[in-house]
C-alpha cells in the first residue's frame, strides 16, 4: 500500500502541474477561404506565468515551399516578417488586432493563393519553468473567387408615386468544388454616416428573413423576396415592395455573400460582394393630388330638391390602379365607397334617401333625392389612397388621406311657428288602479301642409326638501335648490299616425281627438304612473314632392302634475290588519301562560307523590 499511495500523489501532482501548464489554442483545421477576401485567424494563450500581455509570433509553412518556415508577422519585433510579409505588414494588409492580453487574431485582409499553408502561432516564453505547449498550428486552404452577382434591371431614376410597387432583381451564383451556401441581401444606402439598412434577405439555409425595421411590412404582405431557378446557372432574386412610402427614397443595393461550415461546426462568412442597383424617387401624393368638391362655395336649395355633389381627385397616376375610399362627411359620416364599390350609410335614416356612385376615375357624385331642413350644413369629401389590392380591415393605415373644402348646403325654410298646452281634464280624485287621462293641445302656424308630432314625457314629483338658515336665531326654513332631472317619455303620437309607447309598467295608449288636440291615457294606473307631465310638439312638413320632413321647429307644454290618492279598500286594509295581529299576539300569551301554570301544578303532583 506504501508503494501505491506513492503513485497517486506522484499522479496527482502531475495532473495540477499540467493543469496550469501554458497551452496554446487555434481553431481546429483545415479552414477553406476564399482568395481576394479577408481571413480572421485567432490565437489564445492559457496557464501562463508572468504579464497578463503576452506577446505573439505568426509563423507561415506554404505548401509549395516544401514546409519551409516563414515569419508572418510579431508582436514584439518589427522587423520578424519575412520579405514576402514587410510590404503588406507596413501597408496593414497583414496585421495583428488584439482582443485582450493573451488572445490575438492574425487578419490577412486580402488572401492570395500562396497564402495556403499551415500557420503556427507561437507564444514566448514568460515561465517559471519550461512546461506545456508554446504554440498552435491550423491549416488554410485557399480556394479561388467563383462568387458572381449581377443584375438585369436597375433602377433608372424615374420617380415613382407614392403607393407604387417597387421591383428589384439580383442575380448570384458561386461554382466551387467545397460545399458552400449561398446568401443573398438586398437593402438601402444610408444618407447619413450610420451606415447601410437591410431591408430583407434570403439567409445560407434559403430561409428569408425581414429586417427589423420592415417586419411589420413583411407580415402585411407588403414586403417580398423569393428565388427563382433560371438557366445558365446563377438564380434570380426578386423583391417587390408594394406601396412605396416616402420614406423609401434613397439608394438600392443587392449583396450577395458565401458561406462554409467549418470543422468546429460554426458558419463562417468567407466572401461577399455588393452591387448598386440605382436610386429611387418617390412622388408624395401631397404634392401632386388635390381633392376638390363641385359645386365650391355656397349652395342654396329649396326644401324637397335634389342635391348633387361631386368629389374630384386631380392628379391621380394613371400608372398606378390606388385602392380610394371615399367618404362624405357632414359633422360625422354621412355615406362611404370602399376600394371593392361597397357603400355604406352612416345611419339608418340617410339609407335609401340618396346614392353614392363612381361616375369616372376619380369622380365620385353624391346625390340626395329630396332635401329635408336637417340636410343642410357643410359638406366635405374626404379620400383614402391605399396600395393596389390591399384588403381592407380596421388596423390597415392608408398611404395617405385629404379633405376637400367644405361646400355649405343652405335651404330656404318656411316660417314655422309652434305652441302647445298640457292640461289635466276636470273629473273625480285619481286614485290607485284609475285612468289618467291628459290633453295637448298644440297650435301650428305656417303655410302649406302641416302635422304634428307629439311626444309625452314624464318627471317625478319633487320632494319638498328643506334645510335650516346659517343663523341660529332664525327658524325660518329655505328650500335646497332644484335637482335638474331628464325626462323620461311615456308615449309618442308620430306624424303619420304611429304610436310608439315606452312605458313597460301600466296600459297607455295615445290617439288625435281633434284636429289640435292629443291625448293620453295610462289605464289602471299605479304609484309610479304619477308625476310631472308635458307634451312636445314637432312640426312637420310636406315638400312639394308628397314627402314630410322634420322642420326642427319645436315647442315644450307646461308641466301637469298627476298625483294618485289611495282607495277606501285600501284605507279599511290596515285597522283589519292591525286588530287580527293584535288579537293573535293576546291569545299567544293567554295560551303561553295557562300552559305555564298547568306545567307547574303537574310538577308539584308528581313531587308529593
Amino acid at each position: 500500500f506504501r508503494y501505491l499511495w506513492i503513485y497517486l500523489f506522484v499522479c496527482l501532482c502531475m495532473f495540477f502541474q499540467c493543469a496550469v501548464c501554458r497551452d496554446v489554442t487555434l481553431p481546429i483545421g483545415p479552414l477553406y477561404r476564399v482568395a481576394g477576401f479577408p481571413v480572421s485567424l485567432p490565437c489564445v494563450v492559457t496557464g501562463y506565468e508572468g504579464p497578463r500581455t503576452q506577446e505573439f509570433e505568426w509563423f507561415l509553412y506554404r505548401d509549395d515551399a516544401g514546409g519551409r518556415q516563414m515569419g508572418v508577422i510579431s508582436t514584439r519585433d518589427p522587423g520578424f516578417p519575412y520579405a514576402p510579409f514587410q510590404s503588406r505588414v507596413r501597408n496593414s494588409e497583414v496585421r495583428v488586432e488584439r482582443d485582450s492580453g493573451d488572445r490575438v487574431r492574425l487578419v490577412i485582409h486580402r488572401l492570395r493563393i500562396e497564402d495556403q499553408g499551415k500557420y503556427e502561432c507561437y507564444t514566448p516564453s514568460t515561465d517559471s519553468t519550461y512546461q506545456g505547449n508554446y504554440s498552435g498550428s491550423v491549416i488554410v486552404k485557399v480556394i479561388p473567387d467563383t462568387l458572381q452577382i449581377s443584375y438585369s434591371r436597375s433602377l433608372t431614376g424615374q420617380p415613382l408615386p407614392e403607393g407604387a410597387e417597387l421591383t428589384l432583381t439580383c442575380s448570384a451564383s458561386i461554382q466551387s468544388e467545397q460545399l458552400t451556401h449561398l446568401s443573398v441581401m438586398f437593402g438601402k444606402h444610408g444618407e447619413t454616416s450610420d451606415g447601410d439598412t437591410e431591408i430583407i434577405s434570403i439567409d445560407k439555409m434559403l430561409g428569408v428573413v425581414p429586417a427589423r425595421l420592415y417586419q411589420k411590412r413583411y407580415e402585411d404582405g407588403e414586403i417580398t423576396l423569393e428565388k427563382r431557378n433560371v438557366e445558365g446557372g446563377q438564380d434570380l432574386y426578386v423583391m417587390k415592395m408594394r406601396g412605396v412610402q416616402a420614406d423609401d427614397r434613397g439608394s438600392y443595393f443587392c449583396e450577395a455573400s458565401q458561406w462554409i461550415r467549418d470543422p468546429d461546426r460554426s458558419w463562417q462568412k468567407i466572401a461577399q460582394r455588393k452591387l448598386d442597383i440605382g436610386n429611387l424617387t418617390v412622388n408624395q401624393l401631397s404634392d401632386i393630388i388635390k381633392v376638390m368638391p363641385v359645386p365650391q362655395g355656397i349652395l342654396t336649395l329649396q326644401i324637397g330638391a335634389p342635391l348633387l355633389l361631386t368629389c374630384e381627385v386631380q392628379g391621380l397616376p394613371t400608372q398606378i390602379n390606388y385602392g380610394l375610399l371615399v367618404q362624405w362627411l357632414v359633422i360625422v359620416e354621412l355615406a362611404r365607397m370602399t376600394p371593392a364599390g361597397v357603400v355604406s350609410w352612416g345611419d339608418e335614416l340617410s339609407q335609401g334617401r340618396g346614392s353614392l356612385e363612381k361616375v369616372s376615375d376619380g369622380r365620385y357624385t353624391l346625390k340626395l333625392f329630396s332635401v329635408q331642413p336637417a340636410d343642410s350644413g357643410s359638406y366635405r369629401c374626404a379620400v383614402s389612397f391605399y396600395a393596389p389590392d390591399t384588403s381592407l380591415s380596421p388596423s390597415t393605415a392608408p398611404i395617405y388621406s385629404q379633405h376637400s373644402e367644405g361646400v355649405t348646403v343652405n335651404l330656404r325654410t318656411k316660417d314655422v311657428r309652434v305652441t302647445a298646452v298640457a292640461q289635466l281634464p276636470r273629473g273625480p280624485l285619481l286614485k290607485r288602479g284609475s285612468t289618467i287621462t291628459l290633453i295637448c293641445n298644440v297650435t301650428i302656424i305656417t303655410t302649406g301642409p302641416v302635422q304634428a308630432q307629439v311626444q309625452w314625457v314624464r318627471s317625478p314629483i319633487p320632494e319638498p326638501i328643506t334645510k335650516k338658515d346659517q343663523s341660529p336665531a332664525s327658524d325660518v326654513s329655505s328650500p335646497d335648490e332644484p335637482i335638474e332631472v331628464t325626462p323620461e317619455p311615456v308615449a309618442t303620437l308620430r306624424h303619420d299616425g304611429v304610436a310608439e309607447v315606452f312605458s313597460n309598467s301600466s296600459e297607455v295608449s295615445v290617439d288625435r281627438i281633434t284636429m289640435s288636440s292629443y291625448r293620453l291615457r295610462v289605464h289602471v294606473a299605479q304609484t309610479e304612473d304619477q308625476g310631472l307631465y308635458a307634451c312636445y310638439a314637432n312640426a312637420w312638413g310636406q315638400d312639394p314632392h308628397g314627402a314630410w320632413y322634420n322642420t326642427g321647429v319645436k315647442a315644450e307644454s307646461n308641466t301637469v302634475t298627476v298625483y294618485l290618492y289611495a282607495r277606501a279598500e285600501d284605507l279599511l286594509l290596515i285597522p283589519l290588519v292591525v286588530g287580527v295581529s293584535s288579537a293573535l299576539f293576546v291569545g299567544i300569551v293567554i295560551i303561553s301562560a295557562v300552559t305555564c301554570c298547568f306545567m307547574r301544578h303537574l310538577a308539584k303532583q308528581r313531587a308529593r307523590k
